[in-house]
């Protein structure tokens, strides 16, 4: 019989283990405890010892050879902590799926939605529990969103060319997603904002003044991420064939120019069809009605409300022209093309998905 210590057991782990670890191990959302417990296999399947592996992670002796033994009896499950003992269940399976088929399936007579008071008084079940089982379940009765679908007889059609223009651009030309944001107000103040400090929120006046509006023509390279923008008084076609003018003025002549714009009336406008009729290199891509979220210089003035214009207060529509001006500058320098990764088919798929829950066809 051998004398001294019995010798270590070794780790070997095939492909499939290895695999899974890596996973464990570089996890962002599991416990800390596991992610390190699956480095410590993975270490020490590649030879490092206990004593190593202690000092790396700053353990004892004891605690490494207990992770390694629950390892090698029960695989990756051994990693996981054991549950614990404690009290039982207050409510079981069925109060649970009572109180998940009232609140998806009914409505509160009391109320539109369900609360978590309300949902408790119905069932029986205390408001903080019906909380703690919502959350679980990632049910959200309080809150809503809303949508829009498409009327528009060519909607897949539509789809399909916009963003086939995104993922996959044509060559030698220039794909632009023309818009405008109009009737932005010059918005000042009645008082001063409150700033920002530890602890404390920033805070402005809920009341303001007026001092007129201006409209933003904007053209969103969807290569470049650049913008060519221009601010006008009135939002009619007048103003549009101008801001198109200007666009021509700043596209190298050897570029088809593709101008991806909805289907507001300005747009469509005899003249406007007029002039684009006469350049042959101009090609327009109308988005189907109630489809703007197809256009990605919606998303651009997203940025542009929430980094110029939500917070500020403007005295003058001319003080309001230089701000919008010079962000369109600020941006331009810096600029990144925002990454378009739908696919039509993944976005037809989500609509119909939508109309199933809504009628029960997919159409």
């Amino acid at each position: 019989m051998e004398r001294g210590r019995p010798k270590k057991a070794e780790i070997t782990l095939s492909e499939q283990e290895h695999a899974d670890l890596q996973v464990l191990a570089h996890s962002r959302s599991l416990p800390h405890s596991v992610v390190r417990r699956a480095q410590m296999i993975l270490m020490s399947a590649e030879g490092y010892s206990n004593t190593a592996i202690a000092e790396h992670f700053g353990l004892t002796l004891p605690s490494v050879g207990h992770w390694r033994k629950r390892y090698l009896s029960q695989g990756i499950a051994g990693l996981y902590d054991v549950a614990r003992p404690g009290r039982p269940r207050s409510y079981g399976d069925d109060h649970i799926a009572t109180l998940l088929n009232k609140v998806l399936k009914d409505k509160p007579k009391k109320a539109t939605h369900w609360s978590t008071r309300l949902a408790g008084e119905e069932t029986g079940i205390s408001k903080s529990t019906v909380q703690r089982y919502l959350h679980l379940f990632g049910v959200q009765p309080h809150r809503s969103k809303s949508f829009k679908l498409s009327t528009d007889p060519f909607f897949v059609e539509k789809v399909r060319d916009i963003v086939g223009l995104y993922l996959n651009p044509p060559d030698k030309a220039l794909v632009l997603c023309v818009d405008e944001k109009s009737q932005i107000q010059a918005i000042e103040r009645s008082q001063p904002a409150i700033p920002v400090g530890i602890g404390e929120i920033e805070g402005t006046a809920h009341d303001y003044f007026r001092h007129g509006t201006t409209t933003l023509f904007a053209a969103l390279d969807v290569a470049s991420g650049e913008v060519i923008g221009q601010c006008k008084a009135r939002h009619r076609h007048q103003e549009f064939l101008s801001f198109l003018r200007h666009i021509d003025k700043n596209v190298p002549a050897s570029l088809d120019v593709h101008l991806v714009i909805d289907n507001y009336a300005t747009h469509k406008h005899p003249k406007v069809r007029a002039w684009l009729a006469q350049r042959p290199r101009y090609h327009v891509h109308y988005t189907p009605t109630y489809s703007s979220w197809l256009n990605q210089v919606e998303r651009w003035f997203g940025l542009l409300t929430q980094r110029a214009l939500k917070r500020n207060s403007f005295k003058t529509v001319t003080e309001l022209t230089r701000k919008i001006d010079s962000f369109v500058e600020q941006y331009n320098a810096h600029s990144r093309p925002f990454v378009w990764t739908a696919t039509a088919d993944s976005i037809l798929q989500k609509v119909e998905r939508l109309c199933k829950v809504i009628c029960g066809t997919p159409h």
